[in-house]
């Protein structure tokens, strides 16, 4: 009953908002709250913002797209300060259709689809409060209303420029119904719905030969004009187009450069003018934003046929690449899984992240920089610290190719296969080897792979492998450190009170015997040398780290395992590096002893415990780590 409660709740709560009052109190309205009184651009930025704006390494985050695009913050971020932005303030890009152009599954239809779903949410709020005119078929602007020559008195008065017209339709009701007194017209509060075709509208391409202009447009009523007496009365005209219904919101243009010419030529009119031309009457304003999306090569298609040159300089361009980012990635095909009935099995950790690898890996163009490879490239794109390289290189890289991430491995394909693993193996777990498989045995089904394409994919398979290798034996040894980050501490300390001794030519005092003796070599070199530290290079490393720890010192900051990155990653590879033998013979025994078997429990519960996997993925994790390590 809790749902039924919800949903009269939600009743309740649209009627408390319901407002209806005649012009003259809706000025009042104006008056005190000019927000109401913006345009669909306006609305639509001011939603986005209102929702919260974050900065991260001098890019501005968007958080009305957080919690369902990801890893496209740069396409989003000139999507709102290039589109929305400039045609909030009236600059004339308003008057352009904005057109998403990019691959498949890459977001495209989501970015439009949160835009409708978020303005039907954003006019249920105070800020975001619309209103029209009461029983008008398009919710006119009730501002249309103020006769032209008064406008400008009006702006001098409110601030709020008027453009449009008053429709046909409500010219008409204006004289009939009220005799021409504007004060008295009666006014209502509306909430956008695309359900109830309330200022958001959808249009889908169909056959050019049966699809009606009508559809866009509006049409005769015939069954009322014996009543009216003329098609050009208002009254016998149906206001039920969708570029009718999306007044004072958005319209979606679906695959709109498949759309007949005739289509296409009634929103050369609304881009530029503000409004298109229905039935027999005078031109009917509209103030509604335009977003259409298709992919590349059809847009190819479209700017090389001269007869579109008027169309193509009323579009607005912007790009929707695939993601490029691995761990962005990973969130995506966590997001598709959770909303699908598969989000009851156990993904084991990792899985997801070598899908992820793969993916990015066919999206990312080999770069002519000197030491770069692709696996480099990822890493450094995914924020991960690569020796020689910084977030500069980055930059550059990115300017290399502007193009990279329009072609690759979409995240649907990959979610087929691994919905394909699960129904295969029928177990309520997968692991990562399970998805690389499948991702494997997919490229040959796939039928818009060339052979070429197909050759290089399973490279990077292969390469997704040889990380997940990786991964999979780190995980392993970590598990069977007890007390990890403790004996990481006490080592990383221990190394500390030797680099402090060395640099500063002092001697240590042994706890036990209280006698001094020298900086202990043999321990500093078995840690530089796990990251590739030569022996030239020891003392530069060694004043780099005491530099460091000063300088934290002065800031009030405690130096932790933390506070260095590649010192934390040397101590992690000297406890694995000592700890490999034991890993080995305890992973690998097939009759393990008390002592072993004890041991492997522990590791299967802290698997369990501390890293997420379940009793079967932990147990899988240690036989594919034992044949590695026996190899």
């Amino acid at each position: 009953m809790d749902i039924l409660n919800k949903v009269k709740s939600y009743r309740e709560e649209e009627n408390r908002m319901k407002w209806e009052g005649t012009f003259a109190e809706y000025l009042e309205i104006v008056k005190e709250r000019p927000e109401v009184a913006q345009t669909a651009h306006s609305r639509v930025y001011n939603m986005i913002k209102s929702a919260g704006v974050k900065e991260r390494d001098g890019r501005k985050m968007y958080e009305f797209f957080g919690e369902e695009i990801f890893g496209l913050e740069e396409a989003i971020e000139r999507l709102v300060e290039e589109y929305f932005h400039p045609a909030a303030k009236r600059l004339d890009v308003r008057k352009r259709i904005l057109l998403l152009m990019g691959p498949v599954s890459g977001g495209k239809s989501t970015i439009v689809t949160m835009l409708k779903r978020g303005l039907e949410k954003y006019s249920r709020t105070d800020e975001g409060a619309v209103y029209a005119i009461k029983g008008c078929p398009m919710h006119e602007d009730p501002l249309h209303l103020i006769p032209q020559h008064l406008r400008e008195d009006f702006f001098h008065e409110y601030g709020i420029r008027i453009e449009g017209n008053l429709s046909p339709l409500n010219t008409m009701r204006l004289e009939k119904d009220y005799g021409g007194r504007v004060e008295d017209v009666m006014v209502e509060r509306i909430f956008l719905s695309e359900d109830k075709r309330v200022g958001i509208g959808t249009f889908s391409p169909s056959d050019p030969k049966s699809q009606d202009i009508a559809d866009l447009t509006g049409s005769i009523d015939f069954s009322t004009i014996a009543e009216y007496g003329s098609e050009s009365d208002p009254r016998a005209y149906r206001f039920d187009g969708e570029l009718n219904k999306a007044n004072r919101g958005m319209m979606e243009f679906q695959e709109m450069l498949k759309c007949d010419e005739k289509f296409l030529w009634h929103l050369l009119s609304l881009t530029q003018e503000g409004n298109f031309k229905a039935g027999r009457f005078a031109l009917i304003s509209a103030d509604e934003l335009i977003v259409a999306h298709t992919n590349e090569s059809e847009y190819r298609s479209f700017i090389s046929n001269k007869k579109n040159e008027a169309l193509h300089s009323r579009i607005i361009v912007m790009p929707i690449p695939y993601n490029l980012r691995v761990s962005e990635e990973e969130r995506i095909y966590e997001k598709m899984i959770n909303q699908s009935d598969m989000a009851h099995v156990h993904i084991a950790p990792h899985a997801l992240r070598v899908a992820a690898i793969f993916s990015v890996l066919t999206r990312l163009k080999e770069s002519k920089k000197q030491g770069m490879d692709l696996l480099k490239k990822m890493r450094l794109y995914d924020g991960e610290n690569v020796e020689g390289f910084n977030q500069l290189d980055v930059e550059e890289l990115k300017k290399e190719f502007p193009t990279e991430g329009m072609e690759g491995i979409d995240p649907r394909y990959v979610i087929n296969r691994i919905s394909s693993a699960i129904i295969r193996k029928e177990v309520p777990s997968i692991n990562a080897l399970d998805v690389l498989r499948s991702l494997k045995e997919g490229l040959d089904q796939h039928p818009s792979i060339s052979d070429e394409d197909k050759e290089k994919y399973m490279n990077y398979i292969s390469v997704a492998r040889r990380e997940y290798d990786e991964i999979a034996k780190k995980e392993v040894q970590k598990a069977f450190v007890y007390s990890y980050e403790e004996s990481a501490k006490s080592l990383m300390n221990n190394y500390l009170d030797n680099v402090e001794a060395y640099c500063n030519k002092n001697k240590l005092r042994d706890p036990l015997t209280g006698e001094e003796m020298n900086p202990d070599e043999k321990l500093m070199r078995s840690i530089e040398e796990q990251i590739g530290i030569s022996e030239n290079a020891k003392r530069s490393f060694r004043e780099e780290i005491l530099i460091r720890i000063s300088a934290f010192a002065r800031k009030g900051k405690r130096f932790d395992y933390n506070s260095h990155e590649r010192l934390r990653e040397a101590i992690q590879k000297k406890l694995f590096a000592d700890l490999k033998d034991v890993v080995k013979i305890t992973t690998s025994s097939k009759t393990p002893d008390e002592s072993q078997l004890k041991k492997i429990n522990e590791v299967i519960a802290r698997l369990i415990d501390e890293y997420g996997y379940n009793s079967v993925s932990a147990n899988e994790l240690l036989r594919y780590v034992g044949s590695l390590l026996n190899r």
